[in-house]
């Protein structure tokens, strides 16, 4: 007697990309139970999960081994294409360091000084943090500097930006307009405006880890909560931006689900399992 085939549960797509902060980690760092049988039945119909952080492979390294997670990771917004199974660096691009002196020295003569931090190139690079520049609480490391000579010793990833006196939006809109022809410029989440280089974004990396994965924009689903995913909506077939996101990237997703801490990823992950 013949048994049938078990069934597979079907999946409209064949990549997740996911955010890290603010989107796949809860406020505490950690991914839910809820969240992570999610991603795990999403693989076991076919999809690959892919991590898409902003933060570069140091201070991402120890949340992809908590979980388990062997695939690639798009680290440094783009810049860092990582084997997170084999600790090894796939890919990196590097901040051009007399680009970016001259950006800064363009949005320090329009609104003032800047208090700088930076992230050095490398699978152990460090982020070096200047004075005056407010590091959010958190277990990650940071290197102190005083002397700017030291920000340019060693290849870079990007610059982080802060102003004593505007906010984000208002530091990102001023940065654009006059460096934005030197570098790129984003904000990836609170107090997090950084420098980049020129046309990198989330979907230059995500672009690159996708065809070693064999799939293609049209067979994506990404997740995420601020405009520095806004490229990565774009290049996405569907952007789901989380309850907590950004209003500019609510304006550009496809949907919105739950917050972060309402495990908005498993909300919608098991909708399309059914």
């Amino acid at each position: 007697m013949s048994h049938p085939a078990p069934v597979t549960p079907s999946f409209p797509y064949k990549l997740v990309a996911t955010d890290l902060d603010g989107t796949l980690l809860r406020p505490d760092d950690t991914v839910s139970e809820r969240t992570r049988h999610a991603l795990t039945a999403a693989t076991a119909a076919g999809a690959a999960h892919i991590v898409v952080t902003g933060r570069a492979v140091p201070w991402t390294r120890h949340i992809l081994d908590d979980l388990g997670y062997e695939g690639i990771a798009v680290c440094g917004q783009g810049a860092q294409v990582y084997h997170a199974g084999e600790h090894r660096l796939l890919t990196s691009v590097t901040l051009d360091r007399q680009l970016a002196g001259l950006a800064l020295a363009k949005i320090e003569a329009e609104i003032g000084p800047l208090a700088l931090a930076a992230s050095r190139d490398g699978i152990d690079g460090e982020v070096l943090v200047g004075p005056g520049y407010a590091v959010q609480d958190g277990p990650l490391p940071a290197t102190p500097f005083t002397d700017i000579a030291d920000l340019w010793a060693a290849p870079l990833n990007k610059l982080y930006i802060q102003h004593p006196g505007l906010g984000d939006d208002a530091l990102t809109d001023v940065a654009r307009k006059v460096a934005g022809d030197l570098v790129g410029v984003t904000m990836a989440g609170e107090g997090i405006v950084e420098l980049l280089p020129l046309g990198l974004s989330k979907a230059t990396g995500l672009s690159l880890a996708a065809r070693r994965l064999g799939a293609k924009a049209v067979d994506t689903i990404a997740f995420g909560d601020m405009p520095n995913d806004i490229p990565m909506f774009a290049w996405a077939a569907h952007g789901v931006a989380m309850a907590n996101a950004h209003e500019e990237l609510k304006a550009v997703a496809d949907e919105v689900t739950t917050s972060n801490e309402a495990d908005g990823i498993a909300v919608v992950l098991e909708r399309l399992l059914g």
